[in-house]
């Protein structure tokens, strides 16, 4: 009976449900048994009580949702027009805008963060020509409206991205007899289009909603006074650190609950509109003229300019000189790049790159078996192993931090800080973009393929290897990239469990930016944008395309 279930794929199943038991499923036990058991008094709900009973706790709460809410609101306000108008009107560099638009969607949100700070902060370029020019006394992008615009421009690609592609299988015979009908341009998108499209906007809301209410470093760099969740769990959790972590613990625990509850919201509602669609007659992009003509390039020209904005900042700041690393003395300089790469010690830059290898190995891996059991051994177990490989979306970056050192931060597994713990915390918040993209090209593998091999006399493991995994590469590492270009931009759970010996360049940057050395933080910075860009040109030419469908 044993050795009938001992074959090679149990075994690879039960080897990736022990992984996923010991580093994600135990940790995030770890911090729920934190938040509600104490060593002295044994199971107490006092964290939880005074969360609630302290209103600036539970405000923190609520603003993290309310940010989030708004951007997302926004997001999905400014995405889907455009996404429409680059469907529907010959747009002038249309190709070109796409691609600006998704490089600033790959860039991690602190740059953004940054970069408006150099242009709206106190001492911002736009700031001090505004204040001197009009009189008046700007305080800046900080708090509340700082945070909703920088995480709005960092997120509407997202939907943008999203929506592209639902657009091309709505079938334009629809919008044709509406038109037909006296409806306006309008009307037709708000009527026809839109109702259409809603599994895709609810499901690339979704993925923006959870992006926006884990992030950290946004709201830690320009928030001030208006403190949001994963900001309150890294300065309890570092002020706990030595002493009693059950506080920490209960406010992850109170997010987890509000993440996944949003979660399984969104996929009731996404199950009421699932529906599939084929376009007979797809949508035509056409020529318009007047002032729609106008009005389409210039929204389309503004929003794409906002949206790299940012990168162009940093970029260009990085080349200006600099007093103390802090006063931009207005002259061109290679002194930002001098200071990190000849008069600094490089470790931080190599780390990012020998760290997030190494992670990318990991994924690579264990995402096309775990792609491959999910669709062709598909069963209860392999079914469990899909679901628990998703957590990652859900469960917010500082979180995962802290539910790691408290699962590894004591002997046998003393592992904070080390680079094992590093790459672990980005195999785990980064493995969901390989499966996903995996999955899908390993469905639309013929099984015949398979079946035709092993008639020919290959075993089922040389079949795989041979047949299968050089089939699946591509969808490999399409998938590969985009977790390699989040990972670089990694933050949230890397300033829990960084140490000196495994800084990364997002560590980096926010440490400059907090210290006030804005030239070294722009350099820092400007390497990380030109790796994303490299590496989503070879997500280009590897998959063939020229744009990019998640």
């Amino acid at each position: 009976m044993l050795r009938k279930y001992a074959n090679g794929w149990n075994l690879i199943t039960l080897f990736i449900l022990l992984f996923f038991a010991l580093f994600i499923l135990f940790p995030v036990v770890l911090v729920l048994n934190k938040s509600v058991y104490n060593a002295e008094t044994g199971f107490t709900l006092q964290h939880f009580a005074h969360f609630f009973d302290r209103k600036f706790y539970w405000v923190t709460l609520w603003n993290s949702i309310k940010v989030t809410i708004v951007a997302t609101v926004l997001a999905v306000l400014i995405g889907l027009p455009l996404a429409y108008i680059l469907r529907r009107v010959k747009i002038f560099g249309s190709k070109a805008i796409q691609i600006l638009i998704i490089v600033s969607y790959i860039s991690p949100p602190f740059i953004g963060a940054y970069a408006w700070i150099q242009l709206l902060g106190r001492g911002g370029v736009i700031t001090k020509f505004v204040n001197d020019t009009f009189g008046l006394n700007y305080d800046g992008i900080y708090g509340f409206a700082g945070i909703v615009l920088v995480l709005t421009l960092q997120s509407f690609p997202l939907i943008f991205i999203y929506i592209s592609g639902a657009l091309k299988n709505v079938d334009n015979s629809l919008i044709e007899a509406a038109e037909s009908l006296g409806y306006s341009g309008f009307q037709r998108m708000l009527k026809i289009v839109v109702p259409l499209i809603t599994p895709t906007l609810l499901a690339s809301a979704l993925l923006v909603f959870m992006r926006v209410i884990a992030d950290f470093g946004t709201p830690m760099l320009i928030g001030e006074g208006y403190r949001t969740i994963p900001v309150l769990i890294y300065t309890q959790f570092m002020s706990e650190v030595g002493g009693d972590a059950g506080f920490a613990a209960a406010i992850a625990t109170i997010f987890i609950i509000v993440t996944i509850a949003l979660f399984l919201v969104q996929r009731i509602i996404s199950r009421q509109y699932s529906y599939s669609m084929s376009a007979l007659k797809p949508m035509e992009v056409k020529k318009s003229f007047g002032i729609k003509n106008v009005l389409s390039h210039s929204v389309v020209y503004v929003i794409a300019l906002l949206s790299i904005l940012p990168q162009l900042v940093v970029i260009y700041t990085s080349f200006l000189e600099t007093t103390g690393g802090q006063v931009y003395t207005g002259r061109f300089s290679l002194q930002n790049y001098e200071t990190i790469l000849f008069n600094r010690d490089l470790s931080m830059i190599l780390n990012t790159y020998k760290l997030g290898f190494f992670a990318i190995i990991v994924i690579v891996i264990i995402g096309i078996f775990i792609s491959y059991l999910t669709v062709r051994k598909r069963n209860r177990i392999t079914s469990t192993l899909d679901t628990i490989s998703m957590l990652p979306f859900v469960i917010p970056g500082s979180v995962l931090g802290i539910a790691l050192v408290f699962a590894f931060n004591n002997a046998p597994f003393f592992w904070t800080g080390t680079a094992f713990i590093m790459v672990l915390a980005f195999v785990i918040r980064r493995m969901p973009y390989t499966i996903r993209s995996s999955t899908a090209i390993i469905s639309q593998i013929s099984p015949s393929m398979e079946e035709a091999a092993i008639s020919l006399g290959a075993s089922e493991k040389r079949t795989f290897f041979k047949v299968v995994v050089p089939m699946m590469m591509p969808g490999v590492l399409a998938g590969a990239i985009m977790s390699w270009i989040t990972i670089l931009g990694e933050l949230s759970a890397s300033i829990i469990l960084y140490s000196s010996n495994t800084q990364t360049l997002a560590v980096s940057i926010y440490s400059e930016v907090i210290r006030g050395n804005f030239g070294n933080a722009s350099a820092y910075s400007a390497i990380l944008t030109v790796t994303s860009i490299l590496s989503l040109l070879l997500f280009f030419k590897l998959t063939g395309k020229k744009e990019m469908n998640l």
